[in-house]
């Protein structure tokens, strides 16, 4: 067992000194200093004031514990003290610090047993230190007094992965100060966006009579309101040249005669990044914000964009705007840049993610049109479907193309091969916008990828009843299948068919769950991340990827139809009847492995040659703790697959 360093000083005086806790001894000034500054390195110790550092460490203990001693077990009732981590490492074996007879290790700077502690319970797993390891001890009154006095504190003790997540996202924007533009949060409510009531009109109001207004105020964009407030259309600045000058319409007339109508609009609940999205997708530079129906403001592109060189409107106004494969390639490197900014402003996995998806999906419907046309073909009779990363929506920077075609069943032989020539050329385009051919073929101009409707059926039957390791492999790409361009009734009766197979076959999701079991979490068995000999681990194969295994498996297990694995993760939960925190985390450990993964390719350069590929030592402390947690949550989700299926 561990013991005081005060009374091992009298045996080996080479040992650090103690912080003696008496009532009348108090450590000296010099020593509060040094400690005080050990602390500050770590989180939350380093946002706390040097006043409540320094009433931790007059209330704490030092200790030490050799390799193998337990500092505390579920058999030393309940617990009295709170444990600070100086040197070495302890390791957690069973209960909640590792289920099913897994471990854990917890590393200098960390503070364990928290949940206990914070319960008032005793701890569930056996803590033992795993090297020579130096802690100060901190009793549980003490922690609740400096909880009391300290916000960051308790804040740290009520929300340790939340305060973590956000120190972590502050880090980021500081590393990226230089190069962001703003801080615009996409998460942001419209509602805090709107900055004053709307300038509307009637219909029945003349033309003359709005155009005034809208010089006098000085915007862009006129709403025509009901007599309650809800939108009816919209007459904007860029309108005028086409609808009312050139086409020679009296000022008289009412604004009706030109206004843009139907009027898409968001709520007051919806994001900016909801916003952005919707301007991109139709084109449009002013939505209307309402609440219960009724218009309480306006949010124009100038909005979320004012400080940004780039914006998602520009970027796809850009690609939209290409008339040939060259200028489309010079206007995709759009994504990458703005992709690199919107990282230095906060913006999170999540939106990022979505954000190149889009803008990947954009590209690509422009593409389709330039080289249909060029070819001769009618997409409206084809179907093409994104796979893989982009059939999911999360698309990281670098990534290869993975794509396929569904047929009409009465393709002949040669619209089959120019339909497949017409592809082709498409997936060599996109290979120079900067996505690379697919290295295992999987691509829409390969014959394989280039199916009718009954075709892929009978693939898909194939691979669900046969299920040998080709099978499942070729699962992960097309079962995330997506319509992109064409006929999208194609894929929607493709997809509710493939899921209605797979739920009805459970030899399959079996053979799916222990397929993906084989992917190794990179940790070692002490707990700690596991890196190989140049330091490093690989964020997709040994992080990511676990997840969207896992959230392919339940969602298909629960009949579900979408194919975004944040979507799955939550929904299969919610079926699952687990704890929103449950699966909250699931979410929040892959979106933390999707921004580390988006960091590392938007640095460019040689990163890009192993785009998914983690120099553990060159995170800082924050994010370190973070992967290692989220790595954790991983290994539990595995075990949760393995307690479901293999049995």
């Amino acid at each position: 067992m561990g013991f005081d360093l005060h009374l091992k000083l009298k045996l080996k005086m080479t040992v650090p000194p103690a912080l003696e806790r008496h009532s009348d001894l108090s450590p000296s000034g010099s020593l509060l200093s040094n400690f005080r500054k050990e602390l500050a390195e770590h989180s939350p110790f380093a946002q706390m004031a040097h006043a409540d550092l320094d009433f931790f460490l007059s209330q704490a203990s030092q200790h030490y514990y050799a390799p193998e001693d337990v500092l505390i077990e579920p058999a030393s009732g309940v617990v009295t003290q709170l444990f600070y981590i100086r040197r070495g490492a302890v390791t957690g074996t069973g209960g909640l610090a590792g289920p099913m007879g897994d471990v854990f290790e917890y590393e200098a700077g960390d503070l364990l047993p928290l949940g206990a502690a914070m319960a008032g319970r005793p701890v569930t797993a056996v803590y033992r230190a795993s090297a020579d390891t130096f802690v100060l001890a901190l009793p549980v009154l003490a922690m609740q007094t400096l909880a009391r006095q300290s916000p960051v504190f308790a804040d740290f003790l009520n929300q340790q992965s939340n305060q973590l997540l956000a120190l972590s996202r502050q880090a980021l924007l500081a590393s990226y100060a230089t190069q962001a533009l703003t801080e615009q949060q996409f998460e942001k409510p419209l509602e805090a966006l709107v900055q004053r009531s709307p300038v509307s009109c009637t219909p029945e109001t003349s033309l003359r009579k709005a155009l005034q207004a809208m010089h006098d105020a000085r915007i862009g964009a006129m709403l025509v309101t009901d007599p309650i407030g809800q939108p009816l259309g919209i007459l904007t600045r860029f309108d005028i040249l086409g609808r009312i000058t050139l086409a020679q319409v009296p000022l008289d007339a009412p604004i009706a005669q030109v206004m843009t109508q139907p009027v898409l609009s968001l709520t007051t609940a919806h994001t900016a990044e909801d916003a952005a999205l919707l301007m991109s997708r139709h084109g449009m530079r002013h939505v209307p914000i309402t609440r219960h129906g009724a218009a309480v403001g306006m949010v124009s592109e100038r909005d979320l964009f004012a400080m940004q060189k780039q914006s998602l409107k520009s970027v796809s106004s850009s690609l939209r705007a290409a008339t040939d494969s060259a200028s489309l390639i010079q206007a995709a490197e759009g994504i990458r840049q703005l992709a690199h900014s919107l990282l230095g402003q906060g913006v999170q996995a999540r939106q990022l993610t979505a954000m190149i998806s889009h803008l990947n999906d954009v590209l690509t419907e422009k593409l389709l049109a330039l080289k249909a046309e060029e070819h001769g073909i009618d997409m409206r009779r084809l179907c093409w479907l994104a796979l893989g990363s982009e059939g999911r929506d999360e698309q990281t920077i670098a990534t290869d193309q993975d794509n396929a075609l569904i047929l009409p069943n009465d393709t002949t032989e040669a619209q089959r091969a120019r339909t497949l020539a017409f592809a082709h050329d498409v997936n060599l385009v996109l290979d120079a916008c900067g996505y690379p051919l697919c290295r295992g073929g999987v691509m829409a101009g390969q014959p394989a990828c280039c199916l009718t409707w009954d075709e892929w059926r009978a693939r898909f039957e194939q691979w669900i009843r046969q299920g040998t390791p080709e099978d499942l492999l070729n699962a992960s790409n097309y079962f995330d299948f997506r319509h992109l361009s064409g006929d999208a009734a194609r894929a929607q009766s493709l997809r509710q068919e493939v899921v209605q197979a797979a739920q009805q076959t459970p030899r399959f999701l079996k053979q799916m769950a222990l397929n993906a079991l084989t992917r190794g979490v990179a940790l070692n068995w002490r707990g700690a991340i596991d890196t190989d000999a140049n330091g490093t681990l690989d964020l997709k194969l040994q992080g990511a990827a676990i997840f969207v295994d896992v959230a392919r498996i339940y969602s298909l297990a629960h009949g579900l139809a979408q194919t975004n694995s944040r979507q799955r993760l939550e929904a299969a939960g919610q079926h699952m009847a687990l704890a929103e925190n449950e699966y909250g985390a699931w979410v929040s450990g892959f979106e933390f492995l999707q921004m580390l993964r988006l960091r590392i390719q938007l640095k460019g350069g040689p990163a890009l040659a192993q785009p998914n590929r983690l120099v553990v030592a060159q995170l800082n402390d924050i994010d370190r703790r973070i992967l290692r947690e989220t790595l954790r949550v991983a290994r539990q989700l595995q075990q949760r697959l393995q307690l479901d299926y293999q049995r």
